[in-house]
């Protein structure tokens, strides 16, 4: 029984206080860490950039020569641009590949619908059913009131030039304010 205790209520081998001291300082260090990683990557990208194109020499150049160094540079920029459009390409193609490839995933993975059960239409096929209990849900329409049409309301249709022959004027006006009174 005590070892069940002693499990349950197992003490931790820190103090809050230490343990809150450590992760202070874990996280100093870390700040510290990506402090000196960012740090590392620019000074990495500066020496890429250095390197793939060296800083210019304009002072001291004709008319000429600068013309010359800004079609150089024009033709360079022409080539990595090429290229970039050349990987968007590239990664698009890949993006839909990977969607193809994710629906023929799903589709091998075998998303199988069940399969329906025929549903009886109408109520004589229901009450073809042979057993009794199907039998009695099935015989809906018995209990149902019927109701009659009252033939009575309905309007004659007429022709409606007679119709408007006749209520227009001052006769035709007279002869709705008498149906209303």
């Amino acid at each position: 029984m005590n070892v069940l205790c002693s499990l349950s209520q197992k003490k931790s081998k820190y103090s809050a206080t230490r343990r809150l001291l450590l992760k202070s300082k874990l996280l100093k260090k870390a700040a510290s860490m990506l402090v000196t990683e960012s740090e590392a990557k620019k000074l990495e990208k500066e020496r890429v950039v250095n390197e793939c194109s060296p800083p210019l020499k304009m002072s001291g150049l004709s008319v000429q020569e600068l013309q010359e160094l800004c079609k150089e540079l024009h033709r360079k920029v022409d080539v990595v641009d090429e290229a970039r459009y050349d990987m968007e390409i590239k990664v698009a193609k890949n993006d839909i590949e990977i969607q193809t490839l994710k629906l023929k995933i799903t589709e091998l993975k075998g998303v199988k619908r069940p399969s329906l059960k025929r549903v009886k239409k109408t109520t004589d096929d229901m009450l073809s059913v042979s057993d009794t209990s199907k039998l009695m849900k099935a015989d809906f329409k018995a209990k149902l009131k019927t109701v009659k049409k009252d033939e009575e309301k309905r309007e004659e249709v007429t022709d409606w030039r007679k119709n408007v022959e006749a209520m227009s004027g001052m006769e035709g006006r007279k002869k709705l304010f008498n149906a209303a009174q």
